[in-house]
């Protein structure tokens, strides 16, 4: 899809605040209300924009804990890979899955409520998998930046 300067600008606007109005929208890339929300709607539908949340602090829903874990596979056969990426979209535990290349297969971001808790989802979620040859934990001290934002080409100001 070709995205013209003023859709880089939406985009870019949206992934700081999704809740800003089509009013200020407009405002900010020189578009009416309505042209704002034709466009956005078409983005949405082409799938450039993939979901409207809200991020929210673990900590102030009592996840205090937060970990990156690598995990390798015994085997890398696709119906393996497929399952385990069925397993990591089901558990809401993890925040985010990457597969990925390197060492490990996966890298996971992890929240529990402490480190009690992690331990027992670690005996539920990769001991009792045979298919996990090793998984290596290693725990946030400090979340230094959270989001989703990513710089999109030709979001200058748009005048």
């Amino acid at each position: 899809m070709d995205l013209d300067r003023i859709d880089a600008k939406l985009l870019d606007e949206m992934q700081r605040n999704n809740r800003t109005s089509s009013e200020e929208l407009g405002e900010r890339v020189g578009l009416s209300s309505t042209g704002v929300q034709r466009r956005l709607k078409r983005l949405r539908s082409e799938g450039v924009i993939q979901a409207d949340v809200s991020v929210i602090n673990p900590k102030a829903v009592g996840r205090d804990v937060m970990m990156l874990v690598l995990v390798s596979l015994e085997r890398e056969r696709a119906d393996i890979i497929d399952k385990f990426k069925q397993s990591i979209r089901s558990t809401p535990e993890i925040m985010s899955g990457y597969y990925v290349t390197g060492d490990a297969d996966f890298v996971l971001l992890i929240t529990a409520k402490s480190i009690e808790d992690y331990e027992q989802f670690t005996r539920q979620f990769f001991y009792n998998n045979s298919n996990i040859k090793w998984f290596k934990t290693m725990v946030v001290m400090d979340r230094v930046k959270a989001g989703f934002t990513i710089p999109i080409p030709g979001a200058v100001e748009v005048k």
